[in-house]
């Protein structure tokens, strides 16, 4: 079969031929209907080295992935609660233990033995779904779709778990009245924005350097965009009516974008930083609004994506998506580094 695969820190992807792959006892097999290319995974193709992460190349590249179940491993449960081949799934992407305490509430994110286990999940150290078809380990990471189009599954598993995450630690904060500010429009951040709107009575306050970006955002229901420049900051205090963000995620994570977030944001607040750009944050008494919470998320739980999935199921969210074959999944990464994206890449295997 055909698969994307880092094969080297710092090298561009190779389209490689791998055996296809067979389920052992426990395990699922799934034939790729699509798989995300995710931002993150240009700091694996561009940034990290050799001892950055606790695995190395060679491995399959697509952490966000959605398909058919191909076939199952001797023990795997079908019928009543259980899985059949052909039917349409959705793969949980951060694999842990799943037997620590966190795995056991669905919490594979922040499992207690990832260093152990030495790989995050499939495209994160194992082989993902840039390919025909992925193995699985463990059929409790699969989540069912039902008649939901597989290529607006797929971006679900991330682009619309990890900001559904950041936004549920909130969700206190932002009844009527309130304001949440997303920096950052792309794949996550105009699925923030979708979130906040079904989920939360707040004002969406949008900021992104690209005009293509913000236009989506309004689209997304933000009623607010602003552009980063010197006067960001005064204009998203207008759009506050003076009282600063109750919420503001950030989603791009740069020092400026980090400075932006603190500055704007209200006292009691939360500034949660989800976007891996390798800024830093200084803080002192007198450089953050008193009592705002600072925090970084990553991903989402189990039962939160069964949640994402549900909200689109309903209609109340939808990734905008651009396909693109599998023969053309490096161009897609090089055109998602240009910033050429609108919304999320979708590779179609």
């Amino acid at each position: 079969m055909k698969a994307l695969q880092l094969v080297g820190w710092k090298q561009a992807p190779e389209l490689r031929e791998l055996p296809e792959p067979e389920p052992g006892p426990g395990e699922v097999v799934i034939e790729v209907a699509a798989a995300g290319a995710c931002h993150s995974d240009l700091h694996l193709l561009h940034d990290f080295e050799e001892g950055m992460v606790p695995f190395e190349p060679p491995f399959t590249l697509g952490h966000e992935n959605a398909g058919r179940v191909h076939a199952l491993g001797d023990g795997v449960s079908t019928g009543i609660g259980g899985f059949e081949v052909g039917q349409p799934v959705a793969v949980y992407g951060p694999w842990g233990c799943g037997r620590c305490r966190r795995c056991r509430k669905g919490m594979e994110n922040y499992c207690e033995h990832l260093t152990e286990i030495g790989a995050g999940g499939g495209g994160l150290g194992r082989n993902g779904g840039m390919a025909e078809y992925m193995l699985v380990p463990s059929d409790r990471l699969l989540v069912p779709i039902g008649d939901l189009d597989p290529v607006l599954a797929a971006p679900l598993t991330d682009a619309g778990l990890t900001p559904y995450h950041a936004i549920k630690r909130s969700w206190d904060l932002l009844g009527a009245g309130s304001t949440a500010v997303v920096i950052g429009c792309g794949g996550l951040g105009h699925m923030a924005i979708q979130i906040l709107a079904a989920t939360t009575a707040a004002e969406v306050v949008a900021v992104d350097a690209n005009p293509a970006a913000l236009e989506l955002a309004r689209s997304a229901g933000a009623t607010h965009t602003v552009q980063p420049g010197e006067d960001a900051t005064e204009q998203i205090r207008e759009a506050t009516r003076g009282r600063g963000a109750d919420v503001v995620l950030d989603v791009v994570g740069v020092d400026d974008t980090l400075a932006l977030g603190a500055a704007v944001a209200r006292p009691l607040g939360h500034l949660t930083i989800v976007g891996i750009g390798g800024g830093t944050l200084g803080v002192n008494f007198f450089s953050v609004p008193y009592e705002l919470s600072v925090a970084t998320t990553y991903w989402g739980s189990l039962p939160e994506l069964m949640e994402v999935i549900d909200l689109a199921e309903r209609g109340q969210i939808r990734p905008e998506v651009s396909v693109s074959p599998l023969a053309e999944a490096a161009e897609t990464y090089d055109r998602l580094a240009r910033g050429e994206v609108r919304g999320r890449a979708v590779v179609t295997p």
